[in-house]
Parts: C-alpha cells; structure tokens; sequence
C-alpha cells in the first residue's frame, strides 16, 4: 500500500477567514454528548449511595418471588384436601367454622374454588389477630371438617410465611417509618436504570465484546450488558413499587382521581325498610339461611353464579340494615377475575354490578401492574421473572462496587468524579431538564428531596475547595 505525499495548499488572501492560525471553531457538542458527564456524575452517586437500599429490595424481592410455592408447601394441609363426591352448602361449612372458632366476627367466605381447595371462612376482631388481618378457618368442603386456622392479609389471600416475607421486602417490620426505604429505591431504580442507559447509548461504537477485556474493562462491559438487558423489567418494578408508596402513591392517586381514573367498587347498599337482619356481620352466617329476613349465603352465591361470577369469589356479609351483601372476583392472575356484585339479603335480588370491563383504564393499568409486581397476574412464569430481576439487580450492583473498587486500582475505592459537569451542558437543554426534574421531584418526593439535598451539600464542598485552593495561591 503506497502513502500519497500530502499536498499543498495554495495560499490565502490577508482577509480570508481561513488563514486564522486557530483554525476553525470546533462543532458544538451534541445534546448527548454534552449531557454524557452530568448523567455519569448522577448514575455513579446515586449508585453509591441508593445502591444498598436497592441491594435489599432486591434480596426480600428475591425471596418473594419463590414465597407463593413455599406457601403451598408449609401448608398444604390447611390448603388441601382429597377430593370427593359433593360439596356441602355453603352455610354448612361456615356453621362448622363456626363452631370451632366461634370469636370474633364473619367478614367473609371464600368457597372452595378448586375441587381439592378448602373454603376459608375469615373472621375479624379476633383477640391476637392485627387489625388489617383475619382469622381464615379452613374447612374441607366435602366433610365439614376445619383442617386449621391461620392469620390471612389482605385481598391477595397471604398466610404468614408469605405475609412476613412481603412486610420484610416493604417496610422491613418497622412498620409506616420501614416504607420509606422501599420508596426511596423505587423512586431511585428508574433514574439510575436511565442514566445507564444513556451512558450505554453513549459509548456504543465502543462497546467490546466481555471476550478479550480485562479489569475494570470487562466489569463494566458485563455491567453495561445486564442492565440494558434488564432495563424495562426495572423502569417497571420501580414505577409500579411507586403506585402504593406512601408519598408519590398518593400523589399518584390524587392524579388518578382528578382525572377520573380511580378503581370504582359496588354500591354495597339497599334500600331501607329490610328489619330483622341489622349488624349482619356479627352473627352466625350458618343459622341465618333460614332467617325470613335473609335469603343466606347459599341463595346469594346461587345468584353470583346466575350472574357470571365464575370461581374463585369472595361473600362480604352485610355490615348493618342498610347493606347489601357483596360478592367479588378475588383471582388476579390472567385472565384476570374482578367482576362484582351487591345482593339484597332480604329479597335475593341483584342491586349492583360492577364489570372490570367497565373500570377506567388508569384503574386497569394500575391493577395490572400491581398484581405483575407481586407475582400474581402470570402465575409461575411472573414469579421466575421477577426472581430473574432481582438476581440481575443484584449482580448490576455487586458489579457497580467492584467498579468503583478498580477505579481507585485495587487499592481503595475508587475516586469520585469531578464536579462542573453540568457548566458543559448547553442552556437550551439544561433548562428542560431541571424543569423536568423539578415536577418530578414535586411529585416524587424521595427522589427531589435527597437530589436537593445532594446539590446544595456538592455545591458547598464545591465552594469550600474554591476557597482554599484560592488561599493557597494568595
């Protein structure tokens, strides 16, 4: 291959603007490239210090993800039952549950929904039962007999060992103070993801294969690799960890409500003039079926099942004189069952129903969301991707240290970047920026506050080292 001499340019009249020895003006930097040292700066402080909130969002996630089929086998008992012939009534059952826990308060029934499940009769108000708990009586639907009695949270139908390790993974058994820390790295996981991504798009014509790297070459190579691959799965997890936190999930629902989105729920309500079946919630479901005032859960299941409510349901016995009782879809992975309706005790009849065709769909978005972050909408294959997700959080942040290690060269962690990064951002796209980041920390407020709090202590440090760097050279 022969080198071709370089040739010689004619020379230039005095006022050619090309004869400047300088040269000409070097091309403004792409918004990209400008912003590429502000996100690096973001991205590793804020995997620095959120990175071990994150760690331990992860590792309970990770834990949640196998407790539905450690939940089957710790009580599978309780749970299951041989198959037989017929099932017996519905108030059958509940007289059998009541009769072996006879305290507390019925506040609802869950008929068996698969021929080898048991019925849960739930009972409130029951002494050494939390107050957002029951009381879940199993009962074999084909004998009448109670197989056990368990502590049961909330609509999803947890038992202990699933209700601990959710509380563990929320609000680490520190109760409304623990939530925070669940909040503080959901508002964080998305922002991190971002800014990796933007630093991934950003030095993509140099990417290299993990084969033939070395050092820190290679961690941030499987670093960079993981997380792009892991990206959406993580903006999901933190945007829907956000939608029940304590402050931007309010927020968040205000929104949803001043646009008419909320989830809508039955009118439980009938009309007056029904005596003889008031504080219905307190008596004795079993012996009620006979009562004139009280068509009983048999009859009220018998007319769910006339209007479509296919297994598996839930029958909310009527608070006082005025209500109704309501029964309601409780299955949450797909397709999705979340279709209710209220009965009037007194007469049978159908006073409500609520489709969750008809919910808005912000309702919709935000149930399904909600039940894929807990691993229900999907059933097994939900739960192995969410356990994928947390083992792929907690290699992005091991890897996150071990870089930071090598950046100091195995000796000390690493050094911190410098700072005036943002001075090289154009003003055209600094501004958007922080505007955006402004209603987002309004809205969001465990990611605004602790960046605000970030600024001001790095813009401090940042005049103080002027300072002293000033008075050495005086």
């Amino acid at each position: 291959m022969s080198i071709e001499p370089p040739t010689t340019a004619p020379p230039r009249a005095a006022g050619d603007p090309g004869n400047s020895t300088q040269g000409p003006a070097p091309a403004a930097p792409s918004p990209l490239r400008a912003l590429r040292p502000l996100v690096l700066r973001l991205h590793f402080y804020a995997g620095v210090f959120v990175a071990p909130f994150l760690l331990v969002a992860a590792v309970t996630g990770l834990l949640y993800a196998g407790s539905f089929q450690a939940e089957k086998l710790v009580y599978a008992h309780q749970m299951t039952v041989p198959v037989g012939n017929h099932k017996l009534p519905i108030s059958q059952q509940v007289s059998a549950a009541r009769k072996a826990h006879p305290e507390g308060t019925i506040s609802a029934v869950r008929p068996s929904p698969e021929p080898d499940a048991t019925t849960r009769v739930l009972l409130s108000g029951v002494k050494g039962i939390a107050a957002d708990h029951t009381l879940a009586v199993f009962v074999d639907p084909y004998t009448g007999k109670v197989r056990g009695a368990l502590e049961q949270y909330g609509s999803t139908g947890a038992l202990p060992l699933r209700t601990w390790i959710d509380d563990f993974h929320r609000d680490l058994h520190l109760g409304d103070t623990g939530r925070l820390y669940s909040e503080f790295a959901a508002s964080w996981l998305w922002v991190i993801t971002g800014g990796g991504l933007v630093l991934w798009f950003g030095r993509r014509r140099a990417r290299r294969t993990v084969r033939g790297t070395t050092g820190r070459r290679r961690s941030l190579t499987l670093h960079s690799t993981v997380g792009v691959w892991a990206a959406a799965g993580l903006f999901f997890l933190s945007a829907t960890g956000l939608t029940w936190s304590t402050y931007a999930g309010a927020n968040i629902s205000d929104l949803r409500e001043a646009l008419g989105q909320s989830t809508p729920s039955v009118t439980p309500t009938v009309s007056s003039g029904h005596e003889g079946h008031g504080s219905m919630a307190g008596m004795d479901m079993g012996s009620r079926s006979g009562a004139r005032s009280d068509v009983g859960l048999d009859a009220v299941l018998k007319t769910a099942r006339a209007e479509g409510l296919a297994d598996p349901v839930e029958i909310v016995p009527p608070a006082d004189s005025s209500s109704a009782y309501v029964v309601r879809q409780v299955q949450r992975s797909w397709p999705e069952k979340q279709n209710s309706i209220a009965v009037d005790p007194a007469t049978g009849k159908v006073t409500d129903v609520l489709r969750f065709a008809d919910y808005p769909l912000l309702a919709k978005l935000t149930r399904w969301g909600i039940d894929a972050h807990t691993g229900i909408l999907f059933g097994l294959a939900n739960q192995i991707v969410l356990a994928g997700l947390a083992l792929a959080l907690i290699f992005l942040i091991l890897w996150g240290y071990r870089m930071w290690w090598q950046r100091g060269r195995g000796s000390a962690f690493g050094r911190p970047l410098p700072r005036g990064a943002w001075q090289q951002v154009p003003v055209y796209v600094l501004v958007p920026c922080a505007a955006v980041i402004a209603v987002l920390g309004y809205y969001v407020p465990l990611l605004g506050i602790p960046l605000a709090a970030f600024l001001a202590v790095d813009i401090l440090l940042g005049s103080i080292t002027r300072r002293r760097t000033g008075y050495a050279h005086a």
